[in-house]
């Protein structure tokens, strides 16, 4: 089966794309891998390239099947409803959007071009319909960058808050959202959903903790492994890491290791942090997941990010990179930050330094560009 790119990456494109891609009799789309053209497993609808936040972007082989399953399973647990596309179509958040609202037999609203509050407003509050006498329910999904200048926003703006209590549900994900801004979002009155997933599982299968519909979860030597229909069928043209990520027990099962750890408690899923983001401070493993979560506890640093560098006594240590600080006030802060992380995590794994920036580098998807932060803090990922 062949492979095609859009005609661009405008939301518009992808959509028509997607429709023939996942409704009809195809070909195949291409997402962020330059339009290159491939063959193909019989059935895929999508290829989309992973945004390598880590610095290894992976392309993404996902399925008619697995998408729709996602989708159904989404609405299963969230409801039915139209969708607005606020994170690029490009990405596997962007295509569930899409694939929803295809799904749905509802026109996505489209929010184009550099993420900002207004037009987000604007475009969620046009969205109002009723069918029946009934309103029509609305859904979203987001990063938390996004929704923490949605919340800033708010502040004095009214428009944005009531735009933000317009959806039945707003879906975070493609990163740890800070326990800080879920309350505020909560106070807010904002309908919040904590999504877990990636593209090899087309999107967010863990809501809240607790899997959709059809999803297994399984705890193997520390490592969170998901199952399910919405599985990716693999890599393109790398068989070897399509078999490692994704086993097949002896009952047939198939999974995806994640690489993240986490544990499971009282059913519900808890993940600890990427378990190859851990640096080794004078003989000590120190999680950076764990780090970040401490200090985006922190008011004022829910959008801090946490790196390694290295240190010349023990070996490695980490930096809390704060968009919209002082550089007068990183000695201040780092004080403040050394202290929380090391009753919360322990005293090896307080951080070194703190560096004020104006903002953070970013990725297309929305997330922090960590490989960036850490190529400009002299890290080598060799080490």
């Amino acid at each position: 089966m062949k492979l095609e790119a859009p005609a661009s990456d405008d939301p518009r494109d992808v959509l028509r794309a997607l429709r023939a891609a996942v409704l009809g009799a195809g070909p195949a789309v291409v997402l962020g891998a330059g339009g290159r053209v491939d063959e193909v497993p019989s059935g895929t609808a999508v290829v989309v390239t992973t945004s390598g936040s880590t610095g290894v972007p992976k392309s993404v082989i996902l399925s008619r099947n697995a998408l729709i399953a996602s989708a159904y399973a989404t609405a299963a647990r969230i409801g039915e409803g139209a969708w607005l596309l606020a994170v690029p179509a490009t990405y596997v958040a962007g295509v569930q959007v899409l694939v929803r609202a295809l799904l749905a037999d509802r026109e996505p609203a489209v929010v184009a071009g550099p993420f900002r509050p207004e037009p987000f407003a604007a475009a969620a509050l046009g969205m109002a319909s009723h069918e029946n006498g009934a309103r029509v329910p609305t859904y979203t999904s987001l990063v938390p960058a996004q929704l923490q200048r949605l919340l800033d926003a708010a502040e004095t703006d009214a428009t944005v808050t009531d735009a933000l209590r317009s959806f039945e549900a707003i879906l975070i994900g493609g990163q740890a959202l800070a326990p800080a801004v879920a309350e505020r979002a909560h106070a807010l009155g904002a309908r919040i959903v904590r999504t877990y997933g990636s593209s090899e599982t087309s999107g967010g299968c863990v809501y809240d903790g607790l899997p959709l519909d059809g999803v297994g979860v399984a705890i193997v030597d520390g490592e969170v492994r998901l199952s399910g229909p919405m599985l990716a069928e693999g890599y393109l043209g790398d068989p070897e890491r399509t078999a490692s990520v994704f086993p097949t027990a002896a009952d047939g099962t198939r999974w995806y290791r994640t690489g993240d750890g986490g544990e499971i408690v009282d059913g519900v899923l808890r993940v600890t942090g990427r378990l190859d983001n851990v640096i080794v401070s004078g003989g000590v493993n120190v999680s950076l997941d764990r780090v970040e979560a401490a200090v985006r506890g922190v008011a004022g640093l829910e959008e801090a990010v946490v790196v390694p560098v290295p240190d010349a006594e023990w070996g490695q240590g980490s930096a809390v990179v704060v968009p919209g600080l002082s550089p007068d006030d990183e000695g201040a802060v780092l004080a403040r930050v050394r202290a929380v992380v090391g009753a919360a995590v322990g005293a090896p794994a307080r951080p070194a330094r703190v560096v004020a920036v104006a903002e953070l580098p970013t990725l297309s998807s929305g997330k922090p560009d960590r490989a960036a932060l850490r190529a400009a803090l002299g890290h080598d990922p060799r080490a």
